[in-house]
């Protein structure tokens, strides 16, 4: 028996839809199936009609056409749809709200229209005949139609609402206990008008993109059959629902391929290259000092930009995970997640100056000093750019010499005011003797969940730390938050001392105009045998004034409750120190000077290495050649993911080259402290 098209209207009789005698009808589905339908079908009633039935929904170009159950929602003004029938009592696979919507028909297939919502969502449907794709239309054009005019109703209401509520504060005197001049009430009066005006501006780009839409699906078919081009955009889509579902991100929502001598293609081929070399193959007298600056222009999101990064938010939901949502290639910034920990060591003088500290006490007061002044060259700036998702296997060295009358404790008081000269970068002068060997190994260890392992060591110092970070991303509205789970580990080998340190979160404010980075969240530093702590805040700024960047600080000794150190300041300006002994400090982080690592060239580097592995990534952003980035970083991801398709078929776990997992962490293979 053929599926049957379910109706229902708001009313109490029971019938089939369109016929007394309880006719079947087809709805769209290339799937036999049978199942009850109820209509109340009271005439007055026809403009709240409930709808249900099986139609054809386009996915991608891989998946083609894939049968569905739709129901529309006249209440909430939602059409949702299920994998079956039987599943309708479930989560939907996926929904569109029809506020605002636009519903036309398409002449790419037969029986076919689409449905675009205000959001930037696009459903390509098709019924099984013209009489079921004209209820469809019909019926959502309805529904939509009647939640735009009650969006109107709402913003009409919420007007004069808050006309009174100015004209009840001004009408009050501007003297005594309640006054017109109250700061609170002010601050309410700014507030009101700020939410009007921008749910009238929320109101405006809704019907701004509704007649862009129309535009669109009405001239759809001169684009061809296997168009999926909205609004002229040439970037990336992000995943359908059904995608996402089952995992299947790229870059891309199609299939390319690429001609064989093609430089995409050799790139591809070339990462088909085993890595054959042992943990300890590095030679670090091939490295030459580091010349890329990569420093990201903060120009704001261009229009064409804005309008896919709208697209991007619309299809998520707050507090929604980002790990496996593909992001616009052009917020990346052309550094791998792995050499962003990397940088944080910039101020390598600043590391080894710890472990001469004399006391328990100066030692993790120097260690604060460090980890305080780390972020700002760690995170380049406040431009808000993503690095790129290291792939599985992804790792990345590099070393600093340290010239060793440069280690020394930051000893910048109040009375000594900072040098006024900008920055110095200390480059190969320190080579050789006379100078400590700071290094670096970093790998992306783990894929779900992205977990990045990295380690540093100076032989010389008898110091070194490991730590693994797991970013986990979440959609806060206008913002994105990055949590830094996991810890890290000091070791100080020479006073038997290790600290245990956490990383504070990031956001990503203002994604849509001049797009800045905050860091926010308490984290903490602590030894268990000298039983000194710290609490490290970043204050992330208020809705209202307050001041940006800022961090305070506290260390304590345990044991007794004593505070031996406060700071405040900016993590990337300056800082202030006041010790228990009545001194103060100021630090500059923008004028500490930079010791530039050296990295091997990229032909040196083996086929995992972060520089060389985003090489062609790295090359287009450059040059600002976003549609050739997207490719090669596609082929990157697509790689990653097909063997990992091959190693769960196989059931072959992924086996890290430098880092062992031990219980809930990971620990380079081998760390000094396991070294004679």
């Amino acid at each position: 028996m053929e599926k049957a098209l379910n109706v229902s209207h708001s009313g109490s009789s029971k019938g089939k839809w369109g016929n007394p005698a309880q006719r079947q009808v087809r709805s769209g589905s290339y799937s036999p199936g049978s199942g009850a339908v109820s209509d109340t079908s009271h005439p007055s009633q026809t403009q709240k009609r409930h709808l249900e039935g099986i139609l054809n929904k386009y996915t991608n170009l891989l998946q083609g056409w894939q049968s569905r159950y739709f129901v529309l929602d006249p209440e909430l003004g939602q059409l949702q749809y299920f994998i079956n029938e039987h599943s309708k009592n479930q989560k939907p696979r996926g929904s569109l709200p029809l506020i605002g919507s636009s519903v036309a028909p398409s002449d790419e297939f037969p029986f076919m229209f689409s449905v675009f919502a205000a959001n930037g969502d696009l459903f390509k449907l098709r019924a099984n005949n013209a009489s079921e794709q004209q209820m469809w239309m019909t019926q959502l054009q309805l529904c939509a139609r009647r939640h735009s005019d009650s969006s109107a109703k709402v913003m009409s209401q919420a007007e004069g609402q808050q006309k009174n509520l100015v004209n009840s504060i001004e009408s009050l005197p501007t003297h005594g206990p309640l006054s017109s001049l109250d700061q609170d009430l002010l601050l309410l009066k700014a507030t009101s008008a700020a939410t009007l005006s921008c749910l009238g501006e929320c109101l405006s780009i809704l019907q701004h993109n509704v007649c862009q839409a129309a535009q669109h699906i009405t001239h759809s078919h001169t684009q061809g059959p296997n168009s999926d081009n909205i609004s002229g955009w040439s970037m990336p889509k992000t995943p359908s629902e059904d995608q996402v579902k089952n995992g299947e991100l790229t870059g891309h929502n199609t299939s390319v391929r690429h001609q064989p001598n093609s430089p995409a293609h050799r790139n591809e081929e070339r990462l088909k290259d085993s890595e054959n070399s042992s943990p300890e193959s590095v030679d670090h007298s091939e490295e030459i000092t580091d010349t890329e600056d990569n420093e990201e222009e903060d120009l704001g999101v261009l229009d064409d930009q804005r309008s896919v990064i709208l697209h991007l938010l619309s299809q998520l939901k707050l507090g929604m995970d980002l790990t496996r949502v593909v992001l616009p290639t052009f917020i990346l910034e052309k550094r791998s997640l792995l050499e962003m920990y990397a940088n944080f060591m910039a101020h390598p003088d600043v590391f080894l100056a710890i472990t001469s500290g004399s006391t328990p006490e100066e030692r993790i007061i120097r260690f604060v000093e460090y980890y305080l002044t780390a972020f700002h060259e760690g995170r380049k700036g406040a431009v808000a750019k993503k690095p790129y998702n290291p792939i599985i296997g992804e790792n990345f060295h590099c070393t600093w010499d340290i010239a060793r009358d440069k280690v020394r404790p930051l000893r910048t008081t109040s009375s000594s005011p900072a040098p006024s000269a900008a920055p110095s970068v200390q480059t190969a002068s320190n080579d050789g003797v006379g100078a400590y060997r700071l290094r670096f190994v970093a790998e992306q260890v783990s894929h779900h969940p992205p977990v990045s392992g990295f380690y540093c060591e100076c032989k010389e110092r008898r110091t070194c730390v490991n730590a693994h970070v797991w970013t986990k991303s979440k959609f806060m509205g206008m913002s994105i938050g990055v949590s830094m789970v996991g810890e890290g580990v000091l070791h100080l080998l020479e006073h038997d001392e290790k600290y245990v340190f956490t990383l504070p979160s990031a956001y990503a404010r203002s994604i849509l105009t001049v797009p800045w980075v905050e860091l926010g969240g308490k984290v903490s530093i602590c030894c268990a045998k000298s039983g000194y702590s710290a609490a490290v805040t970043f204050h992330t700024k208020p809705f209202y004034g307050g001041k940006v960047h800022r961090v305070t600080a506290e260390v304590k000794h345990n044991p007794t409750g004593t505070i031996v150190c406060k700071a405040q300041g900016e993590w990337n300006g300056s800082l202030e120190f006041t010790y228990s002994s009545g001194e103060t400090k100021v630090i500059d982080t923008s004028k500490l000077p930079v010791i530039r690592k050296k990295i091997r060239p990229l032909g040196k580097q083996s086929q995992f290495e972060s520089r060389r592995l985003w090489q062609h990534v790295t090359t287009a952003l450059k040059t600002g050649d976003i549609d050739t980035a997207t490719e090669h970083k596609r082929q990157l991801e697509e790689r990653q993911r097909r063997e990992g398709k091959q190693r769960a078929a196989s059931g072959t776990p992924w086996k890290p080259k430098y880092f062992i997992k031990e219980g809930e962490g990971w620990v380079y293979h081998n760390p000094l402290w396991k070294t004679k």
